[in-house]
């Protein structure tokens, strides 16, 4: 029988778990660490290549404590971390194994940190991702001859094997670094065929770059990238795979630590973006550039934290509930889980007296249009106290009597759990 064109392809295992992860941490580490400037630094100010090598000698990793970050990871409701194991600069965290000597274990650190981040994910109960990049300024891999450029990605290649064949089973690989070389055969076809050889179940991803957000990429590719900005309500019809999507963003401008970038996200713009990412059914992966020494600074560990509250007061919902074709009012949407749906509500004011409250905000009822079923009960996850609400005759019209905050709270963004009939 033919397939329609319409059809919506089932998702693959591996991308059904990824996108119940729901959201991640980023972990941008390096050399360029100890310059506190990003992770640009040795190409915007054309630091030479032998002098940036010798960073090297003062990236002891003395602070890095892998397990620790995975707990706060766990902490922040975050299910997943994905670490550079090499950036751009061509410095890898893991022990290429005689490939280079450019590595952790030829550093001052002496060791191997992609191994104790393995071993901390996975005691803590985080899946391990592996950044990975594609683009290499010790090999000017942008504008080398063809020559060096295949014998470039001949090294890339036995670069990812080891990482596949010696970490154990991994939840994917993130690669960075295409757009650098448009147009060139890149020899994913390879690439990714030694991924599925040594790490069937993972996840291969490869960033399209600020410029070309959401754009679907090679066949072997298990996920559209969304790089500094809200990712997009993806139409699955049709199309020979289902693909997930992931949003990745730095917490202030820079993916490595900018030590004078004091343009922080907070945690309320946090909780936003998560919900924003769960809303078209992505996942959020939000970056951190530890310090030099491998710690993650105090300010983004509180963020993280008060994140995780705001998850755990929701319960589950934003790794299982999934996108509904419903129309909601403003920024709110509604998401479906197995036994009832959930009403995700922006923008609501606290209440009190004049004297101590601003004035403003969405409070009152908030309408759904198209809504699927009759409810039997409302309330809110968070204090489990019931909502007012009515419903047209044939459902489709759902109005929720949304009261805002008592005076002390702010969730943000509050959720409601709807409670169907049976």
């Amino acid at each position: 029988m033919k397939k329609k064109l319409s059809a919506v392809p089932k998702a693959l295992p591996r991308i059904a778990r990824f996108e119940r992860l729901g959201f991640g941490l980023f972990l941008h580490w390096g050399l360029y660490s100890h310059l506190g400037q990003g992770e640009w630094i040795q190409h915007f100010k054309k630091i030479p290549v032998r002098r940036y090598a010798g960073l090297a000698k003062k990236f002891d990793a003395a602070e890095f404590d892998a397990r620790a970050i995975a707990r706060l990871a766990k902490e922040a409701g975050m299910r997943y971390v994905t670490l550079t194991t090499r950036h751009h600069d061509g410095f890898s965290l893991y022990d290429t194994r005689g490939l280079s000597d450019f590595d952790a274990p030829h550093s001052s650190a002496g060791r191997d940190l992609v191994a104790e981040f393995v071993e901390g994910c996975r005691s803590e109960g985080i899946t391990p991702f592996f950044y990975h990049t594609t683009l290499d300024w010790r090999w000017d891999s942008a504008q080398c001859d063809t020559k060096t450029f295949h014998d470039y990605l001949d090294y890339l290649r036995a670069s990812v094997e080891i990482l596949c064949r010696h970490y154990g089973k991994i939840g994917g690989l993130w690669f960075d670094g295409n757009w650098s070389r448009p147009g060139a055969d890149w020899k994913e076809d390879h690439l990714y065929a030694t991924i599925r050889k040594y790490q069937p179940g993972a996840m291969i991803i490869n960033n399209t770059g600020l410029d070309a957000r959401g754009r679907v990429g090679h066949p072997e590719l298990d996920s559209t990238t969304f790089e500094q900005g809200l990712p997009t309500a993806p139409d699955h019809r049709g199309l020979p795979k289902y693909l997930a999507g992931e949003m990745c963003e730095t917490m202030n401008g820079h993916w490595g630590i900018g030590s004078d970038d004091f343009r922080f996200k907070g945690p309320a713009e946090v909780i936003e973006r998560l919900c924003s990412c769960r809303k078209v059914g992505a996942n959020y992966l939000l970056n951190v550039g530890p310090t030099a020494s491998g710690k993650i600074p105090d300010y983004e560990a509180s963020v993280l934290r008060l994140a995780g509250r705001w998850i755990r007061a929701t319960g589950s919902v934003i790794y299982d509930a999934r996108p509904i074709s419903a129309r909601c009012s403003g920024r709110d949407f509604l998401l479906k889980g197995r036994d009832a749906y959930y009403y995700f509500a922006f923008d609501l004011a606290r209440r009190g007296d004049a004297h101590v409250v601003v004035s403003g905000g969405g409070n009152g009822p908030r309408a759904i249009e198209g809504f699927p079923s009759r409810i039997r009960n409302a309330r809110w996850k968070d204090s489990g106290a019931d909502i007012l609400f009515t419903q047209s005759k044939d459902n489709s019209l759902l109005a929720l009597q949304c009261d805002g905050y008592d005076y002390g709270e702010d969730l943000v963004v509050r959720v409601a759990e709807l409670i169907p009939e049976k």
